[in-house]
């Protein structure tokens, strides 16, 4: 259809025709009709044949002024179609009218019956506009408009603003309504309305509104008064006005002019009153919604506020309520707080807290209502002020106390209240803490002080404070600083501690040092520690003065020696007591008989303070036999004399009794008197103290001074004043001497006593008050005689009065009247009311229960037999068995292992018989009270010592006199030794009932874990531990048996360690000597401790004591406790026996030595017999220590030497000491095998003038009356100075508890075989020598490690050298191998130095026992260099090759660069040939193309064959070189076969000889190993280790270098030199180097032919054709190849070379992940993990394989520990991601650097920059990279940026590749095999036991010992007997202690002794069992697999010992653990 209707319009409003424009029109073709074919109508969119008319809208007013239709109704008109461009007219020109609505029959001008082409249209009048158009709501946003509805048919358009909205006819009726939204607030708008009919709009009727204006904002009440509210708002605008609306009122408010927010204040308000403002904004008269807001006015303030209470803290505040609707706010320091209105009527109070004391505050208070705050009101007001901080008592004085307190500030003074008096303090000037004194106070009571701070008249709370004035007691204990131990009492343990003043010299500085300084002094038995002196600077040093001076003492402030005796012993414990009156006594002081308390007006009678005194003497009865009398000094029934003062006496009694007690050649003063220092000091607390000496005889009669040993007591004080100590004396005294001055007529205190004494009144002639009528009436009174009555003339002096004195004395002695024991005199205490010390409930308890065991005992022998049965024989002879269990001297021929099999069963049975004896009732009564709390048990220790002494002393003293006689005639040996049994069994003491303790505890130990009789004795040790820990000794070797119940002491030690915490450490102190040489003693002076001493109680065996060290000498000496070994005297036997080692005394001096870090070695010069003989013992001693280890020092002690010269003098006898000292060393040295030490000095540090101490005699005169020397005091203290100071100087760190256990476990089991030097384990040392190895391992690793990555890398340099990526400056290779090889030696002479470093730091060190393995220093130093030439000569090697193959390869490069270059010439030139021809080429025909290219150009290249080399002639020149040293016979022997018919058979070793042959024949017979087997193993292990080096080499590839036959005949060499036991001969060697050389040469030369074949350059150039021709196509089509060239570029380049680099790495990474772990940290964890892999395994090829193929089975156990660990792949991916993100990062950098580093555009020299970057880390494949290069014409910036693309895929790529790779398969591609590493680390030099095949663990390569923890049935390796071929059960390392022999090839099958095994294998070092379970293991499984065993060397099976069969596999993997030293 060519014409369509376009639109329909009225031409003019005056014309009455339509016209119809049909026009063309440029649109897209119309649509065709389905029904006719025809196009549809363009407008309807209908198909035309659809479509007949069209409806056309016209205007109402058009229609209704030319038709005359009523508005808003429709007629229909008839239009005739038309043609383009024509116009239809209609012909009728009257007007219609209305008839019968039919608009067809009005307007007929046209019919469509006569005009087919007419169209019909319809038009509508125009409706007619709404009436009623008004708003009817305004608001800020919107308008509602209201107008009349017209019909139900005629719609709405409501136009403004440019917009309009239809409106819909409402359905209901009435007016219309509508609100315009989203309007403008407070503005004005037109509206026009519409009415609209058929879309026909009328005319419009508009009218105007304005919206609401917007309510203003932020209507604030902005303040208040009580009367008025101000409001404040924002303005709206400048139009906008106001009505503000309140309390039914309205304010018109114009707008001002000014900019900002608008005020309106309200006044004329009421206070504290609501109101609700709103406020309209006004626009156009019309106003906003309105906003509302409610403010109220201020409240008024409130009346009254006033302050009510003031605190310190806090201020109570009042005011008065104003109304029930008003709160409070509380205004002070910027903080307020909100306080409701309380319901009560009142004033309100408030309390304001958290304040600050005594500070003045300001408070306002305002009235709130509704949030509304009145103006305020305003206080001030303080708080009371703080108390005084530390309001202490500082002095305390009898009259006055001392108050002390902190200043609280400048402004505070103070109030002080007490006794209801108040003092005010004012403040004052100075800092710091205030003190004030108040005074005039009775002494001894208690005040209560308060302390009130004041501040502005406010006083502080207070402090109160109560306060005792001083007893004269407790001031005296203050001003000697033992106030603290008057409740808490002083112990022993406390006094022996040591700390800085035990080596402290200085003196006391001031009164509180006193006591110490005697403590000291005394615990010493220096007889100078009374001597007080004092260097405080109030003491002057000018000793003139003036006249008026002479009389003023200077001793007022001094201390009397008295007072301090007193408050020592009012301050110390029962047993300090024992230890003071102990040391005193032995001094020869005077001790406390009674004690007095000044506090309590009481004394003490000191009966369990002297119950240790001990005294000998010889009375006049026994002076012919020279016997003595030995007793308790309590117990002793001796007459008392006693001199007592009545009233003040010009007479020194005190004076008087020391010169009365001392003879004309010695005066001691046994009392303090006025002459002595500070003895004129005045006595504050030590009046009333009664004193107690001794005078025993000695039995001579021109010294004794009395025949018969008397008691003498002298009381302190005036009798008068001290009655009770008076009558005391009285009736138990023999005779009172009472000295006088002045007598009372009456003297009612003298005669009102019950005198059981003698009264002698010792009176003073010269004393003015002494009158002969007083004297008279007294002596009358009290019945005296003119005998009783002494007075000192004016003409006798003080030698005669005393001389008289004595006679007196002597008068009394004589009558033998009033004897009494001082045990006795208790019961005279308790009749007086005397306390007595010993009657505490725990004493009396203790004495009880120790009376109760030694009251049955009568015959000490039977008793041992009945109550302690399990000591004794049973004990002696398993102390026999034990021994001969280690030695094994009665063997015989028999069974080694049935022997000691028996010897186990005989020590079972003989715990059987200990276990079937009950408990005795003594031993139970024992155990009991040692389990008592608190110190009960230690007096019950006490008296049982003392009882158990007092039993045995007489007995024994008898024996020993024999002992002692038989001794000096050394031919009564029998009889010597009969008395030794007696005494041993005669001697009863507490260490025997601790003996039968541990003998019970380790009976019960063989009983099963479940049994009740175990169990309830497990608590024993502990109970022991507890003794040791509070200073008793501990038997630590039993001298009757000689021998160590060793898991007793053990177990002792174990819970004592537990006692004190772990790591506790401990140093050792130890003494050595000849019997009776004051050993002993020596210890208690030095020490202050209690070993035994008395005659009847030497010392046997060895005891041990702990004594603590104080927290200020831990840091010096590095220890918490020295441990004080006192050991019995060594009776050597005769010089001539030099060569016994394995008597007694050698065992314990070894012993002793092996646990000290200080030995002292009592020396008795006058002797020198017995110096030789303890020389040799102690040298002996010294030498095996030296040997194992262990470095004690020593100190040699010369007692009984007084001269002061005596070191000088004795200059000679020194060096006479160390002759014989070498001497000893040599002969100590013969024996034990160790001839290397020449002198003394070779075993031990040693100087003759500083090892040397000279000691004075003990005793200053003759006892038993002679005090200790002062000079063998103070040398012992010297020596004792000198020992702590060297042990705080020691090298080596102190051992804890556990170490020293251990030392005693291993020594005594080491001193019990004969050989102690090769029979020596300790888990010490197997401890510090795993460490050693761990340590040496890591180094060594770290070594090699570094070593490996430095080579890989130099391998890369050389094989990127001469490509792209070469770094080198050298332009040679040669010259740059001579450069890396320099580089080398440089990084390995490093990293030797570092290695020899550590290991230097690592001795150096204190910690980790390294002392203890100082003997291998050399070996690892060694080791270190010998690792140093052993890589050197590896990377030398490495280079070597690595510069060889790229030399080989060099040269193929060049022939395929040049071939890639000419092919690429030909394709640039085919595709500039293709590209000129016209048409497009399709891919076929371009590879048509190629194809005959590439052939013609390979027709035009020369491919000449590779040469290949004969790697025959290299291998054959090398061996032949190798073999040249050897001599000409090798060259002939060589020259005999030639090298390409070696290697192809298996090697066998013929015998030479007939008779080798035959032996070889029997051998086989037998299933023996004989030479030829062993030749025929070596070089199956040589052969081995080639074939596994072929195979790693074959693994990389590579081309062959002469390197690796060089390393293999390496390997050859160094085998053949580390078996140098296994003889061969050069015809074996060249054999054997033929067979290995030949099989090497070819498997060499197929790797070698494989390597040219792989690299022959057609070969190369065919497998890249298909990428040229892709390449060829890509560049033809010009398409781009970035991204394509990159993926090449990484995937054959990149990628290859990532993967090698980290195959090159995770081989170390590996290694160094499994030396983590513990099992291969070293060789012994590693040998103890395999054979309890074993063990858990239960499988016997197992243990076949691992005896008869070691080294392959551990390689496999190796690898499996790798695959397992690995197994996870969590570790190896971690690593492989590792090496990956490091390369990824390389070559990331490496192209940011080509980018930014090369301006050039072209690819190849981006490219070659890349390599170059890459150069020291990744291998480029150079063929690939040639590859690459050709036709590559990708853009740079495209391919870089494609580039790091691809690299990231490539990382993603190879990750999963690792995931999905199988691990074994990664092993494999490792350049470093890490099971091969680990296997050269972990099985070392892989020598075997010669007897058992057991492997060496000895660490480090240069080790020169072999030695394994633990060795096997020789039957497990194949051993039989001759006779009847069965396995043989025993075990080397009991055959080596054993006097059997053995014969081997090595022996030339000669018998030899196996105790000589080091003269045939001086290599290893087989140390006997540590004990029978030790072999536990192998037991185990020998008897488990006897029977295989058997078959499998076609023997017979072994007779395996019964125990063996009952060994379970619980011991045995225990008997693993103990012998691998695994915790």
């Amino acid at each position: 259809m060519e014409d369509s209707v376009t639109t329909m319009e009225a031409i003019s409003d005056q014309d009455l025709y339509f016209e119809l424009y049909c026009e063309e029109v440029n649109e897209p073709p119309l649509p065709i009709c389905s029904t006719c074919g025809d196009f549809q109508h363009i407008i309807t969119g209908v198909p035309c044949c659809h479509v007949n008319t069209t409806l056309f809208n016209i205007r109402s007013e058009f229609v209704s002024q030319h038709l005359d239709t009523p508005a808003g109704e429709t007629k229909n008109y008839i239009v005739a179609s038309c043609s383009k461009g024509k116009n239809i007219q209609e012909t009728n020109t009257h007007s219609p009218k209305p008839s019968n609505g039919k608009p067809e029959e009005e307007m007929s001008c046209l019919n469509p019956e006569e005009n087919e082409d007419a169209v019909p249209c319809l038009a509508h009048t125009t409706p007619p506009n709404s009436d009623s158009f008004i708003p009817v709501e305004h608001h800020e946003n919107s308008i509602t408009l209201q107008w009349d509805k017209v019909n139900n048919n005629i719609s709405f358009v409501l136009g403004c603003n440019d917009t309009e909205t239809d409106i819909s006819v409402p359905d209901e009726d009435g007016p219309v309504t509508h609100t315009v939204s989203s309007l403008t607030a407070g503005t004005q708008y037109t509206f026009t309305l519409y009415s609209v009919f058929e879309n026909i709009r009328s005319s419009g009727v508009s009218i105007t509104a304005v919206t609401a204006p917007q309510n203003s904002e932020d209507l604030i009440s902005s303040g208040q008064t009580e009367s008025s509210i101000t409001l404040q708002w924002n303005k709206v605008n400048n139009k906008i006005s106001y009505i503000l609306q309140f309390n039914d009122t309205e304010t018109d408010i114009s707008v001002p002019d000014e900019d900002g927010p608008i005020t309106h204040t309200v006044s004329s308000l009421t206070a504290g009153t609501q109101y609700t403002f709103t406020l309209y904004s006004v626009f156009e008269n019309f106003r906003s919604s309105g906003v509302s807001i409610t403010a109220v006015t201020a409240p008024q303030n409130s009346d009254s506020f006033i302050p009510v209470e003031h605190h310190e803290n806090s201020i109570t505040l009042q005011w008065d309520k104003v109304n029930n609707n008003i709160s409070f706010v509380l205004g002070c320091n910027d903080t307020e707080t909100d306080i409701s209105v309380p319901d009560e009527d009142g004033p309100v109070t408030h309390t304001v807290s958290s304040l600050t004391a005594g500070t003045q505050y300001t408070f306002t208070l305002y009235s709130v209502f509704e949030n509304v705050r009145s103006s305020g009101v305003s206080i001030t007001a303080v708080t009371a002020p703080p108390n005084a901080d530390s309001f202490i008592t500082v002095e305390y004085h009898e009259n006055s106390i001392t108050l002390q307190w902190d200043k609280v500030n400048n402004n505070i003074s103070y109030i002080l209240q007490f006794n209801d008096t108040e003092t005010d303090i004012s403040v004052p000037n100075e800092d710091g803490p205030i003190t004030h004194t108040v005074s005039s106070l009775t002494a001894g009571t208690q005040y209560t002080f308060t302390l009130y701070s004041v501040f502005e008249n406010v006083r502080s709370s207070g402090v109160s404070i109560t306060a005792d004035t001083e007893t004269h007691l407790e001031c005296l204990l203050k001003d000697l600083g033992l106030q603290q131990y008057y409740t808490k009492k002083l112990s022993l343990s406390k006094i022996l501690e040591i700390d800085k003043t035990t080596i402290n010299d200085e003196p006391a500085k001031s009164n509180s040092d006193f006591p110490w300084y005697f403590l000291k002094k005394l615990m010493m038995v220096n007889v100078a520690a009374r001597n007080m002196t004092c260097t405080s600077d109030c003491e002057s040093d000018d000793e003139t003065g003036n006249a008026e001076d002479l009389d003023s003492s200077n001793t007022d402030d001094m201390p009397n020696p008295l007072d301090i005796i007193t408050a020592l012993f009012l301050c110390s414990d029962g047993f300090l007591h024992q230890e003071m009156a102990l040391k005193m006594s032995t001094c020869q002081f005077s001790v406390p008989l009674l004690l007095p308390n000044c506090d309590t007006k009481q004394c003490t009678l000191m009966l369990w303070a002297m119950r240790d005194i001990v005294k000998k003497y010889r009375p006049p009865s026994l002076l012919e036999s020279k016997g003595f009398i030995e007793d308790r000094i309590v117990l002793s029934e001796l007459p008392m004399i006693s001199f007592v003062r009545l009233g003040e006496c010009s007479l020194s009694k005190s004076a008087l009794l020391n010169k009365l007690l001392s003879n004309s050649q010695q005066y001691h003063d046994t009392f303090v008197h006025h002459n002595m220092e500070c003895g004129d000091s005045p006595r504050r607390i030590s009046n009333g103290l009664t004193e107690i000496t001794w005078y025993l005889p000695c039995g001579n009669t021109n010294i004794d001074i009395f025949s018969q040993p008397v008691a003498l007591a002298n009381l302190r004080g005036d009798i008068a004043s001290f009655e009770t100590q008076y009558s005391f004396l009285c009736q138990t005294s023999a005779a009172v001497f009472v000295f006088f001055d002045n007598l009372d007529s009456e003297c009612s205190l003298l005669t009102n006593q019950r005198h059981k004494a003698q009264i002698f009144l010792v009176g003073n002639s010269e004393s003015k008050r002494c009158t002969l009528d007083a004297l008279k009436k007294v002596e009358t009174n009290l019945h005296l005689t003119k005998n009783n009555i002494i007075i000192r003339k004016k003409q006798r002096n003080d030698a005669d009065f005393v001389k008289y004195l004595r006679q007196k004395v002597r008068n009394v002695i004589k009558e033998k009247k009033g004897k009494m024991t001082i045990e006795q005199m208790a019961d005279v205490a308790h009749d007086l009311g005397i306390l007595v010390d010993e009657d505490s409930p725990e004493c009396q308890t203790a004495k009880t229960h120790a009376e109760a065991i030694t009251a049955e005992i009568q015959d000490i022998l039977k008793y041992k037999e009945d109550h302690l049965p399990r000591q004794g024989e049973i004990w002696k002879e398993l102390t026999c068995l034990e021994k001969e269990e280690f030695r094994l001297r009665k063997v015989g021929s028999g069974n080694i292992e049935d022997y000691k099999s028996q010897l186990q069963e005989d020590r079972k049975e003989l715990r059987k018989r200990q276990n079937s004896y009950d408990m005795s009732t003594a031993m139970t009564c024992f155990i009991n009270a040692i389990s008592s709390p608190g110190t009960e048990r230690f007096y019950f220790l006490k008296w049982m010592r003392m009882n158990l002494d007092n039993l045995s002393r007489i007995k024994l003293s008898e024996l020993q006199e024999k002992y002692k006689e038989k001794c000096n005639n050394s031919e009564n040996k029998e009889e010597i030794k009969e008395i030794d049994r007696q005494i041993s069994n005669s001697s009863l003491g507490t260490e025997h009932f601790f003996r039968e303790m541990g003998q019970i505890y380790e009976a019960s130990l063989s009983l099963s874990q479940t049994d009740p009789a175990r169990q309830q004795l497990q608590h024993l040790p502990k109970l022991c531990a507890e003794l040791l820990l509070d200073g008793f000794p501990l038997e630590l070797v039993d001298g009757d048996a000689s021998n160590i119940p060793l898991r007793w002491v053990s177990d002792v030690l174990s819970q004592l360690s537990d006692l004190v915490s772990p790591n506790r450490k401990i140093l050792v102190v130890t003494v050595l000597g000849v019997q009776s040489t004051g050993k002993s003693t020596l210890l208690n002076t030095m020490f202050g401790v209690q070993f035994a001493v008395s005659s009847g109680r030497c010392t046997r065996g060895a005891f041990m004591l702990l004594i603590k060290i104080n927290e200020d000498m831990k840091k010096v000496l590095n220890c918490d406790f020295m441990l004080i070994i006192d050991t019995e005297g060594l009776k050597s036997p005769e010089l001539a026996q030099l060569d016994n080692s394995y008597e007694h005394d050698n065992e314990l001096a070894t012993l002793v030595v092996g646990l000290s870090d200080i030995t002292i070695v009592n020396v008795a010069m006058e002797n020198s017999t017995e110096m030789k003989d303890i020389l040799q013992i102690v040298v002996h001693a010294f030498l095996r220590m030296k040997e194992v280890g262990k470095k004690p020092k020593c100190q040699f002690v010369h007692q009984n030497v007084s001269d002061v010269s005596a070191h000088e003098k004795n200059l000679r006898d020194r060096k006479l000491l160390l002759e014989q000292l070498n001497e000893m060393t040599q002969a100590a040295a013969k024996m034990e095998k160790k001839e290397e030490n020449k002198s003394f000095t070779d075993v031990m540090e040693y100087s003759p003038d500083t090892g040397n101490w000279y000691i004075p005699g003990l005793w200053n005169g003759n006892p038993p009356m002679a005090p200790v020397s002062a000079g063998y005091s103070e040398a012992v203290y010297e020596l004792k100075k000198n020992i702590i100071q060297l042990l705080g100087n020691c090298e080596s760190s102190a051992n804890d508890i556990m170490d020293f256990k251990e030392w005693v476990t291993s020594l005594w089991t080491a001193v019990k075989h004969e050989n102690f030097i090769f029979s020596f384990r300790n888990s010490l040392v197997a401890d510090a020598y795993t460490r050693l190895c761990t340590e040496f391992n890591k180094w060594e690793w770290e070594f090699k490690k570094e070593m490996y990555t430095w080579v890989t890398t130099a391998e890369t340099r050389i094989s990127n050298f001469g490509t792209v990526a070469a770094k080198s400056e050298s332009s040679n290779l040669t010259e740059f191998l001579t450069c890396l090889k320099s580089e080398a030696s440089t990084v390995l002479s490093k990293w030797e130095t570092t290695l020899l470093e550590n290991l230097t730091q690592y001795f150096k060190q204190k910690e980790g026992h390294v002392y203890l393995v100082e003997g291998y220093r050399e070996e690892f130093s060694n080791c270190a260099k010998s690792l140093r030439k052993e890589i050197e000569r590896s990377v030398f090697n490495q280079l070597t090759a690595a510069k060889e193959i790229r030399e080989g390869k060099a040269e193929i490069d060049k022939i395929k660069e040049n071939h890639t270059k000419q092919i690429e010439g030909a394709v640039c030139a085919l595709i500039d040939k293709c590209r000129k021809k016209k048409a497009q080429m399709n891919d076929k025909e371009l590879e048509k193309e190629f194809d005959k290219m590439w052939n013609e150009t390979l027709e035009k290249l020369s491919f000449s064959r590779q040469k290949i080399t004969d790697v025959f002639t290299s291998v054959s020149h090398c061996l032949r070189i190798n073999l040249s040293y050897k001599g000409s016979h090798a060259c002939e022997l060589l020259s005999q076969r030639n090298l390409h018919d070696c290697g192809n058979e298996p090697f066998k070793y013929t015998a030479k000889g007939l008779y080798n042959q035959l032996k070889h024949k029997v051998s086989k017979l037998f299933n023996t190993e004989d030479h030829t087997m062993a030749v025929q193993k070596l070089a199956d292990s040589i052969i081995d280790a080639c074939t596994q080096f072929v195979r790693e080499k074959l693994k990389k590839k590579s081309n062959y270098s002469d390197t690796y036959i060089q390393e293999i005949l390496h390997i050859i060499d160094e085998k053949l030199q580390n078996y140098k036991d296994v003889q061969t001969d050069i015809k074996f060697e060249v054999s054997l180097k033929q067979h290995i050389c030949g099989f090497a040469a070819r498997e060499f030369q197929k790797m070698h032919e494989d390597f040219i074949q792989e690299n022959d350059p057609y070969i190369c150039l065919m497998k890249n054709k298909e990428k040229f021709c892709d390449d060829f196509i890509d560049v033809y089509h010009e398409r781009d190849q970035c991204q394509k060239k990159a993926e090449e570029f990484t995937n054959r380049c990149l990628k290859p070379a990532v993967v090698d680099f980290i195959n090159r790495f995770l081989g170390q990474d590996i290694t160094s992940e499994m030396l983590t772990r513990e099992q291969l940290s070293n060789r012994m964890s590693f040998q103890y993990s395999v054979l309890l892999d074993l063990l858990s395994k239960d499988d016997f090829k197992s243990y076949q394989r691992y005896i008869c193929s070691y080294e392959g089975h551990v390689k496999n156990a190796i690898l499996n520990k790798i695959l397992d660990h690995f197994s996870a792949a969590s570790t190896i991916s971690e690593f492989e991601h590792q090496h990956l993100q490091s390369c990824i990062r390389s070559i990331n950098d490496a192209i940011n650097k080509a980018k930014t580093g090369n301006t050039d555009s072209e690819l190849g020299t981006f490219v070659k920059d890349i390599c170059k970057e890459l150069g020291e880390k990744l291998v480029i494949s150079q063929d690939a990279l040639g590859t690459f290069m050709i036709l590559n014409n990708a853009d740079k910036e495209q391919f870089a940026r494609w580039l790091t693309e691809c690299v990231k895929d490539m990382a993603e790529d190879l990750k999963k590749e690792f995931q999905i790779l199988n691990f074994e398969t990664k092993l494999q591609c490792l350049h470093v095999q890490p099971e091969n590493e680990l296997f050269n680390k972990l099985v070392g030099c892989g020598k075997q036991c010669p007897f058992c095949k057991a492997p060496c663990e000895a660490g480090g390569g240069g080790h020169t010992e072999h030695f394994a923890s633990m060795h096997r049935p020789k039957g497990l390796g194949n051993c039989r007997w001759s006779g009847t071929k069965k396995l043989v059960t025993d075990i080397c390392s009991s055959s080596v202690v054993s006097n059997r022999h053995f014969q081997c090839c090595a022996t030339n099958y000669e018998w030899h002794p196996y105790k000589r095994y080091k003269e045939i294998y001086r290599d290893w070092k087989i140390p006997p069992d540590v004990s029978l379970e030790a072999s536990d293991h192998w037991k185990f499984i020998m008897a488990k697999y006897n029977n295989d065993f058997a078959k499998e060397y076609n023997a017979e099976p072994a007779d395996i010992p019964k125990p063996w069969t009952k060994i379970r596999k619980e011991q045995a993997e225990k008997s693993l653990k103990e012998s691998f030293n695994i915790k």
